[in-house]
């Protein structure tokens, strides 16, 4: 019995014991049911042959894999050269998610850091107005960031208006557009978990760092940002993830020269002229990618945590 309990009271560390499957058994029946179920089914489509008119043959190869890796000339009879064609668009999705990760913590560091230094009774305000875009469909968020920056768009006007510039910004259609895009739609995954763990930050830590002399970069770079890391990563990997498979802003903002993975994606499932299988493969190899290095990262983290 726990100390200082009454002799008649029960203790309460040990009620679940013993009924841990019983009460997780809901949550591995939605897991099973809304993402290994599409994930396996997923695998094995990318391993099936696509029909001319559209659809699959059960007809299992690699064929969509080495489509992905290697272009044997249009009528698969030449010698195989790596295909740059797909690997560069992956490639230039890494760059997108990643610049937009950074936009993200840049700006949605300050932000979480300004939230948890206000007063208790208004930190919910400045969270609720944080959280307000997500009561809009991101489909019109987006399109509501196209009017934004368009060349005749409220941005361009404004700037003409005032001066800054004689001629409007040739903004939609570019790497920038897209990355603004991805900043809007995913900006409040960066602030959420930062501010969760500023909040949570003991500021008399920086008052003593203030006495040992240390200047405010000293302080932010050996003091705050190793006790809110963990709130850090959390955000970058909620931004770069979804960042790094979003098609909206690449299709809406970037156009046809800033093609992403995502929107490569969703070309092979487009009517009965997709390739479903190819579809599948990119999609496989992008979560084996993303699993990979949330792996590494947290093998690296396990590591740490056993020197320390």
């Amino acid at each position: 019995m726990a100390a200082g309990a009454s002799p008649g009271a029960h203790v309460t560390s040990d009620i679940y014991q013993g009924n841990a499957f019983r009460l997780m058994l809901p949550s591995w029946v939605v897991i099973g049911i809304f993402l290994l179920v599409p994930v396996m089914l997923m695998g094995i489509y990318s391993f099936l042959t696509k029909e001319f008119r559209g659809g699959v043959i059960w007809d299992f190869s690699i064929a969509s894999y080495d489509r992905f890796f290697l272009d044997r000339g249009l009528f698969g009879d030449e010698s195989p050269t790596i295909e740059w064609t797909y690997i560069n668009i992956f490639i230039r999705s890494i760059y997108q998610a990643l610049m937009a990760t950074v936009l993200c913590l840049l700006i949605g560091f300050p932000t979480a850091w300004f939230i948890a230094t206000r007063s208790e009774r208004s930190r919910p305000v400045w969270l609720f107005l944080i959280t307000i875009p997500y009561w809009v469909n991101l489909l019109i968020r987006t399109v509501s960031m196209k009017f934004l920056i368009r060349d005749s768009g409220p941005l361009n006007e404004f700037l003409l208006w005032s001066g800054a510039i004689t001629e409007p910004l040739g903004l939609i259609n570019t790497d920038l557009a897209v990355q603004l895009g991805l900043f809007y739609s995913y900006l409040p995954f960066m602030v959420l978990p930062v501010y969760a763990s500023v909040e949570r930050y003991d500021f008399t830590l920086s008052e003593a760092a203030a006495d040992l002399y240390a200047g405010a970069w000293a302080t932010l770079r050996l003091v705050i940002l190793p006790v809110v890391k963990p709130g850090i990563v959390a955000g970058c990997i909620l931004v770069f993830v979804p960042s790094l498979g979003a098609f909206l802003a690449p299709d809406l903002l970037g156009g046809a020269k800033n093609f992403m993975i995502g929107s490569l994606i969703e070309e092979q499932f487009k009517g009965s002229a997709g390739n479903w299988p190819f579809g599948a493969a990119i999609s496989m190899i992008l979560l084996t990618i993303v699993m990979v290095v949330l792996l590494i990262y947290a093998r690296s983290q396990q590591k740490q945590e056993q020197k320390s």
